[in-house]
């Protein structure tokens, strides 16, 4: 089955991405396809490279980069939550005069566009956040 997902939380205040990551990685593991991940709302703050969580937690950013590094998922951020929270890659800081970048280099930013096609793509998508 090919699967989307949507996750609408941001790392460390909701289970939602914690729940999305092990949904993704046990249906990668069982031969299922992932089609495209699409962070959204406070899904986005999934995405910061600036992320530094205690050693002794888990390191939610650096779990999805590693799954997309091992399954080459496309992880896609919404270009409007995005902008709204601070989060930015070279593109977005050259266009809105911004000094640095933070978002992680395994995810991309771009529109809705990409959620409309992935669940038009995908037999299954899975929305994980309110």
């Amino acid at each position: 089955m090919k699967f989307a997902l949507q996750i609408n939380e941001g790392p460390y205040q909701h289970q939602a991405s914690d729940s999305a990551y092990m949904f993704a990685k046990a249906a990668l593991e069982k031969g299922h396809e992932i089609f495209r991940v699409f962070f959204y709302h406070d899904g986005v703050n999934n995405s910061t490279r600036l992320t530094t969580p205690p050693q002794d937690d888990r390191h939610i950013v650096n779990r999805w980069a590693e799954l997309a590094e091992q399954y080459d998922l496309d992880m896609v951020v919404c270009v409007a939550a995005a902008q709204r929270r601070g989060v930015v890659d070279e593109g977005e800081a050259t266009r809105n005069g911004k000094d640095a970048t933070n978002i992680h280099p395994k995810f991309r930013i771009s529109g809705l566009g990409q959620l409309v096609e992935a669940a038009i793509q995908s037999d299954r998508l899975v929305v994980f956040g309110d």
